[in-house]
């Protein structure tokens, strides 16, 4: 296949305006927005890492006010919060002598699920389905959710008293983990002087419709990606899997993820094909949280801070899968 395709090229423009209609509400944050809305297109979920006040719950109302039709809502975890008041109930209307069903949050298409960790293990897992299945199951009764649906779940790392740790196998239902942060301080200033008056979502107005979006995920699957650069994304993931620090690696659910997420990424980026580079960016946010380190790793990150010990993780893997190019020419040269 060519590296310009007709069928990717029309859909580009229109992923870019979703971009930049977003950046106008969320700003400087272009790489994490980018991020967010690979998962969008990919039909993945997203954990934000994050504290309070960086912008999480304007980003989903910003993303479903982007697009005509769709529809947002959100969940504040708490301890006493149940799996019906996420996924809804079913009713016994007086008046009509009948259980009637009574839709939860996650009927929508962009949910935010804020402090997931401050759940019990029993409302975190009514989540499972929906993330996985795209639907719920209520009283024997299977009932599909919108599409298109994202769950933006957060976590904040600074409290961690009187919280339930998600287990690996629900940590594993997320396509990518990320962190906002703070803005810079020409940004935090141009947020500041934007609220004077009214916020800016009151100003957002839908730049496409949920068709639009579904067209766009279709387009994914239409992006190029060269055979051995899809070939070194799984060399890459089974690298994780012999890294030092690490008992158990990334799945296969983690070579799909990425291989999925860098399309998304290169479609965002007004591209037809697949770089190495795209890669590279995507590997920690898609691949590290499906990784189960050994507790010398995790003392180890703890001293030193995790960004620090997540870049050497990411080098390491990269010496053990280096590019394709890399590759060719030391195998060019150990053959000679």
């Amino acid at each position: 296949m060519p590296l310009t395709d007709p069928r990717v090229g029309g859909h580009v423009e229109l992923a870019e305006t979703l971009l930049a209609n977003v950046e106008t509400v969320v700003l400087g944050k272009t790489e994490e927005i980018k991020l967010v809305l690979s998962a969008l297109l990919c039909g993945g979920h997203v954990l934000l890492e994050d504290v309070p006040g960086t912008a999480k719950t304007i980003l989903a109302r910003a993303i479903a006010g982007s697009v005509e039709g769709a529809t947002n809502a959100r969940v504040q975890c708490t301890p006493d919060l149940q799996p019906t008041d996420v996924t809804g109930l079913s009713v016994f209307n007086q008046r009509e002598r009948d259980f009637e069903f009574r839709p939860g949050p996650v009927f929508a298409n962009v949910v935010l699920v804020d402090e997931i960790n401050r759940a019990m293990p029993k409302t975190q897992s009514a989540l499972l389905e929906s993330m996985a299945e795209q639907q719920v199951t209520i009283d024997g009764v299977t009932r599909a959710l919108p599409d298109p649906f994202l769950v933006l779940a957060t976590e904040n790392p600074i409290e961690q008293e009187g919280t339930f740790p998600l287990p690996e196998a629900q940590l594993d239902r997320f396509f990518l983990r990320t962190a906002l942060g703070y803005p810079d301080e020409d940004d935090e200033v141009r947020i500041v002087e934007q609220q004077l008056r009214t916020h800016p979502l009151s100003r957002l107005h839908p730049v496409l419709s949920v068709e639009d979006v579904r067209t766009l995920r279709d387009a994914v699957h239409d992006v190029y990606i060269d055979p051995l650069v899809r070939r070194w994304v799984i060399r890459l993931v089974r690298a994780t899997r012999e890294a030092d620090g690490v008992a158990i690696g990334a799945s296969v659910r983690g070579s799909l993820a990425l291989e999925r997420a860098a399309r998304a990424w290169a479609l965002l980026d007004g591209r037809e094909y697949v770089t190495p580079v795209d890669v590279e960016q995507l590997l920690l946010p898609v691949v590290m949280h499906r990784i189960v380190f050994t507790p010398s790793f995790v003392a180890e990150a703890r001293e030193i801070g995790w960004t620090e010990a997540a870049a050497r993780f990411r080098a390491e893997c990269l010496e053990r899968a280096p590019r394709p190019g890399e590759q060719l020419e030391a195998e060019v040269a150990a053959a000679s």
